[in-house]
């Protein structure tokens, strides 16, 4: 009979969990009760932790959808642009956390930050890059296989193609609110006209809301539009 009291993995840890989850190292990895300026410095530094950890595997998801779509394999890249998504939104869930945080408390935890930023997280860093690149193999995919993309919806087909454009959307929007909420988030801790730690002035968030990793896919539901029954309606022509 196996003995369940015996731990078989090597590594850091007093049983096969912790050290398979490096639970001793990531445990550690906040600042200690005597460190802290405020309690509230460990809310703080869980919810961006947390998010690094969350951005990390939206990013692998991310890279590995690109190669699919470069091997042509576009339905399983769309299942892990979904999965991708779904990291986003769940760091976008966790911001709920920062709606605990006083804009008085966090004034002193501010002290403490140094210069350090969210403009240097590499998560959201790799989020752009690897969102870019998603951009490329699809137009690339596009180019190689002829595909006009407003006619994949026009046609009313479900084709691997069109899961794959609306996970694109659907990956491009989660990140769009994320930056609103983080936004309203910012400036309901720290207010408007006023600049972040490293001097850039809140209100630049905002004016990233509107950014669009694929405007191509974007355009298409103008174009669909416009071309549509109503098209001379939302022209501005009489019907």
């Amino acid at each position: 009979m196996r003995d369940y009291s015996k731990q078989v993995l090597s590594g850091e840890g007093d049983n096969d969990y912790a050290r398979y989850m490096c639970t001793d190292a990531l445990l550690s990895l906040q600042r200690r009760p005597d460190e802290v300026v405020h309690r509230d410095e460990l809310l703080f530094q869980i919810v961006h932790q947390s998010t690094e950890l969350w951005l990390k595997l939206a990013c692998a998801e991310l890279r590995e959808a690109s190669e699919l779509i470069r091997k042509g394999e576009v339905a399983a890249a769309a299942r892990l642009l979904d999965r991708s998504s779904l990291c986003v939104e769940l760091v976008t869930g966790q911001l709920e956390m920062m709606r605990h945080l006083s804009p008085w408390s966090f004034q002193t935890i501010r002290t403490v930050l140094g210069h350090g930023s969210g403009a240097d997280s590499p998560g959201w860093r790799g989020v752009q890059r690897r969102g870019r690149e998603i951009g490329r193999a699809f137009a690339a995919l596009v180019d190689e296989r002829g595909l006009d993309v407003a006619e994949l919806y026009r046609s009313g087909q479900d084709t691997a193609e069109l899961r794959l454009a609306e996970a694109m959307v659907e990956w491009d929007e989660r990140v769009s609110l994320w930056r609103v909420r983080h936004y309203k988030i910012a400036t309901r801790i720290i207010g408007h006209d006023v600049v972040g730690t490293q001097g850039t002035p809140v209100d630049v968030l905002a004016k990233l809301i509107a950014y669009r990793f694929f405007p191509e896919l974007w355009q298409v539901r103008t174009e669909l539009t416009r071309t549509g029954p109503m098209g001379g309606y939302h022209m501005g022509e009489s019907a």
